[in-house]
This record gives C-alpha cells, structure tokens and sequence, in this order.
C-alpha cells in the first residue's frame, strides 16, 4: 500500500482532510472513523491516521472528488464542538501507530506453566488466548509522502499521452506490475523499451499455435465475416464524408465528466500521440472483431496486450512501425493468431478514421469503459485515454481524414513482421502434401494389388492358352518333318533334334544358367503374381531337368505330370488333354525356349 500526500485542517465544527490520490478509481473509496482512528483506503493508497481529538459520523460529512487533480477533500464533524485540535501540522506524529495499550512483554515465556493460566486449566488458556487477541493490533508501516525534486524528474524517461508523464511508475510499480510488461519505466529508455518488446514478442511466438490457425480457419473465417458496429454507420447529413454517430447517455454523462484541457504538443509529440491512437485503434478493432461485439473479462488483457503503447510504453516514429508491432503482437499472443485477423483490424480502423473523430471518440469511451471497469486497468485511463477523449474533441477532421488515406495506403506483410511466417507455412505446406502423397499409394497399392492379381490371373490364361497353341502348332511341325523323311518320330532312345525345335519355335535359345537365374527372379515376385510366378517357376524346374518330349501309351503320364506341377494345376490339365488328343503323346517344353517370354505382363507388374 501507499501512503498518500495529505494535509490538515479545521473550522470550530469540521476536521478538514485534504488528501491526493492520482490513478485511483473515483467509486471505490472507503472511509472509516472511531473516534481518534481515522482510515482511509482508495486503491492503491491507504492512510491510517492517530489524530489529537474525536471525530464521528452524524451524517453532516462530506466528501468531494477533483478528477483533473486527483484530490479527495472530505469534511468530517468534530465530536465536541469548537474544540481545538493542535498539532495538525506534525504529519509525522500522525502517522504513527497507537502505542501499546498494555505494560506486558511483548515475548513471555509460558513453559514455566505459572500464572493464573496455567492453574485454571482449559479455561484459563482460553482466557489468555483472548487476552493475546485484544492486546495484538496489526499496523501497517506508513512513510510520509515525498514529493520529487525538478532535478530528480529531468532524468526520468517520459511515457504517457504525448510524452507528458514522468515518476508515476516510480511509486506504483508495485501495482502495476499487471498493467505494462517494462520492469523499470523510469530509467528504460524508448530504445531499450522497443528492443526489450522485440525480444518478448519472438521467445512468445509458437509456431504450432501459429500453424494451428492456418490450417484450421474455421472459426477465425466466421470471425472475419463479421460486421462491426462502425460499418453499419450511415453517412452524417450535417458533415460531409463523416458518419452519423450517436452516443448513449452513460457516454454523456462520462464526457461531462471530462476537465476542460489544453494541450500544448511540439510537432514530435503530435506525431507520436497520432500513432499511438492508431496503435490503440488496432488493438481495440480485433478485439471487438474476436468478440463478435460482446466484450468479456478478457478484453481488458487483450486490449492491453495488443497495443504497444499500452503495455511497453512504446513511442513510434512511424506508421510502418505501428502496423509491424501490431501484427507480431497478434501473432503472439491473443487466443486467434491468424494474419487475416490482423488485416481485418486494420480495414477497420481504417473505416473508424474515415467515419470521422465522432467515431473515433465513441471507440475511445468504450475503451475507458472497459478498463474503468478493470482493476488494474483502470491506470491506462489517467495515462492515456482519458487524455484522448480530451484531445481528439479538439482536433481538425482534415488531419483526421488525411491519416485515414495515409493509414489505406499502408500496407502490413508478413515479411516485415519477422518472423519468418512465409518459410513457416512453405514447410508446412510441403509435410502436409508429403503425409498426403504418403496416405495414397497405400489405398493405390491396395487396388492395384488386386487388378494386378486379376491381371496375372487374366495373363497365366492367357499364357496358358499360348502354350496350348504353340504345342498344337509344333506338333504339326514334327508330324509333317517325320511324314517326310519317315524317320524323324520321338522316341525315348531317339530324342527331338534341335534343329526341328529351331524350325518350329522362333524364340532364341538361352542357357540354362539364364533360365534358372529367370526362376530366382520369379520367386522374388510380389505375392499378387503368386500365380504367375509358379508357372514360371515349374517351367523353369523343368528346364533344369532338360525335360524333352516322351510318349505314354496311357494317361498315368499326366497324373504324375499334374501332380509334380503343384500350383500349375490349370496348365496340367491343358497339357493332359493334349495327350489325349494326340493318342498319348506327352508335349512338354523344350529347354532351348525361355519361360518368361510365355507371360507377357511380368515385366510390367515388376
């Protein structure tokens, strides 16, 4: 707590206390007298006070409250009438406690167990127990208020409306520890202030929450569609290119409140004090577009958050600074970080501007409502705002208007922000189509296994019924070169010689390595061309054995041929019937013929 400035003084039938209170609420004041006890509490100050007479309340007190000055004056009747209370001037003496009321120890030792506490028993502790309460009185230690040299001030920085303002920080530290994030205000320069923002704004960005928002939009898209009360504003018939702005009557009432001031600004400080309006302008844009209208018990903190000026102090030098520092604030810290979210604040207050100061100042009025009603954010209102419902009534709409044009013309992109957003969002891009390109041959692969199994099995029918027909065609061949020379028949002691097979079939002859390194390839298969690879792989089998063609006079031939083909049942079957045909001739391959040149597809499904 805080000991205020005050001073004393009397008439024959009031006390007269006249007590400063700067950056303090004006409803919440509480007021307490006991006869010589008088207490005073206005947050952030309290003064406690042992004065040299009685006071009461009757109900002829009074209390009045200078806003411009911050001075409580209250008046409070004299328990005798026309006493005299000397010593009012000795401040020091008043703001001493009470002394103690009793003459005992402060520290007693009770493990002697004398005294009547310890004969009495249960009843006797109680009863000394009361006696400790009683006797205890909490006081809170209080310093006489101090008022600060000129010499002291000239070292102090500046902050506040225009640069205005000096060593209020200087006792309310303390207090407004939640109200601007710079741990020393007085001896931080605006240098150290902006590099100290920087530094806070980059360790708070999070990319995850950043890319959150830019992939899942869904909420913020409603958001951005949503219409302000400013855009529903209709054109003022009195003034040309402003609009027609109403205020209710608690925004009466509260510009009635408002001290007549002037304000005598340098060409620096009307630069700066238009800039920081567009800087507050901005903050209260997105947080009316992230309510939909309806503030809350966070629009204070979001308010504050967002602006620079509010919660680092910060000065800027020009409108580029204003829109890079608002973006990064954005981004870092409200609960929707989205860049859309950021330009949308920025058209807005860009229609605010051009809607005229009436429309300027009803936004301001709503900002002093939000943190009147903030504790403590309220202290933003006496620094800043406050400040600007004054001012703004005052200035030219041409300036205005101009700033309006200045601030359209702007533009904010995500490269001045620096924070690498457009590297970020590339990268992410390319996971994304990377996860999803990932996701899709699984699904393919699935189909594709199936129409290559029905493709192998489609092929193996196929293979089949070639070598079906190129048995039927080579049987024709050495049926017609053994009816010529009458001696080319197959026999198990006269085998088929390789210039017939070379006659009839057209395939080149390979060696038996080849072939076998063909069938290693063919077990390497994938499992949807099973069907496919053990035919190769039982054509292959019999090229090792150098199988040539052999007769039978029966159909046991066949059974054995079905049963060493296992997993050819299909082509056994053919070649039987073949046998049949032919009056139990068996036609197996020849070696000199390649069995992969037989299944079309297997190049391709590898």
């Amino acid at each position: 707590m805080l000991t205020p400035a005050f001073d004393l003084s009397q008439d024959p039938e009031f006390l007269i206390l006249s007590i400063r209170v700067p950056y303090t609420r004006t409803s919440e004041f509480d007021l307490h007298v006991d006869g010589a006890d008088f207490k005073f509490f206005a947050k952030p100050y309290f003064l406690r006070l042992s004065l040299p007479g009685r006071i009461v309340e009757d109900g002829r007190e009074t209390a009045k409250f200078d806003i411009d000055k911050g001075l409580v004056t209250l008046r409070v009747p004299k328990e005798t009438s026309g006493e005299h209370f000397e010593g009012l001037q000795m401040l020091t003496s008043l703001l001493a406690p009470k002394g103690s009321r009793s003459a005992r120890p402060l520290i007693e030792d009770l493990s002697t167990g004398g005294g009547e506490g310890a004969e009495g028993g249960e009843e006797g502790e109680g009863e000394g127990e009361g006696e400790d309460e009683e006797d205890f009185d909490w006081q809170v230690e209080q310093e006489a208020y101090k008022e600060s040299s000129e010499e002291e001030l000239g070292v102090l920085q500046k902050y506040g409306f225009g640069n205005r303002r000096c060593g209020v920080f200087a006792r309310l530290q303390e207090e407004l520890s939640d109200v601007t994030d710079v741990k020393n205000p007085e001896g931080t320069t605006a240098a150290e202030r902006r590099q100290g923002r920087l530094d806070a704004e980059a360790a708070a960005f999070s990319p995850d929450h950043y890319l959150a928002d830019f992939f899942e939009d869904d909420e913020i898209k409603g958001l951005l569609k949503f219409r302000p009360w400013w855009e529903k504003l209709s054109p003022s018939t009195d003034q040309e290119g402003e609009a027609a702005v109403s205020f209710t009557d608690d925004e009466k009432e509260q510009l009635r409140k408002f001290a007549n001031r002037s304000y005598l600004l340098d060409k620096t400080s009307r630069q700066q004090a238009w800039l920081s309006l567009v800087d507050v302008l901005l903050a209260y844009c997105y947080e009316a577009r992230s309510t939909e209208g309806e503030h809350n018990v966070e629009s204070p903190w979001t308010i504050r958050k967002l602006s620079g000026t509010l919660c680092w102090l910060e000065t800027y030098s020009s409108l580029q600074d204003v829109l890079a520092s608002f973006g990064r604030r954005v981004l870092c810290y409200p609960l929707y970080r989205h860049f859309a979210m950021a330009s949308a604040a920025v058209r807005d207050t860009t229609k605010i501007l051009q809607s005229g100061k009436a429309c300027v100042l009803r936004c301001l009025l709503d900002i002093h409502r939000v943190f009147r009603e903030n504790d403590p954010a309220y202290i933003l209102n006496d620094l800043y705002i406050t400040d600007y419902c004054i001012w703004i009534q005052r200035v030219k709409s041409k300036k205005m208007s101009a700033l309006a044009v200045t601030l359209q013309k702007a533009s904010m992109r995500k490269k001045d922000l620096q924070l690498d957003l457009e590297e970020l969002e590339e990268a992410a891009t390319m996971v994304a189509e990377e996860e999803e390109e990932g996701a899709a041959p699984i699904s393919h692969r699935d189909g594709s296994e199936a129409s290559s199994g029905s493709s192998s099995g489609d092929s193996s029918d196929e293979s089949e019924e070639s070598a079906a027909e190129g048995q039927s065609r080579t049987e024709s061949n050495e049926g017609g070169g053994g009816g010529g020379g009458g001696g080319g028949g197959a026999s198990k002691d006269n085998p088929l010689q390789p210039r017939l097979v070379s006659a009839a079939s057209p395939i080149p002859r390979e060696p038996t390595s080849a072939l076998l390194s063909a069938e290693s390839e063919a077990d390497a298969l994938p499992s949807a061309s099973r069907g496919s690879s053990l035919l190769i792989q039982e054509l292959g089998e019999r090229v090792a054995e150098e199988l040539t063609i052999s007769q039978d006079s029966g159909c046991g031939e066949a059974e054995r041929t079905r049963s060493r083909a296992d997993g050819a049942a299909t082509k056994a079957d053919a070649t039987s019937a073949g046998s049949e045909s032919s009056g139990g001739t068996l036609l197996e391959p020849s070696p000199r013929r390649n069995p992969l040149l037989i299944v079309p597809d297997v190049g391709g499904s590898r």
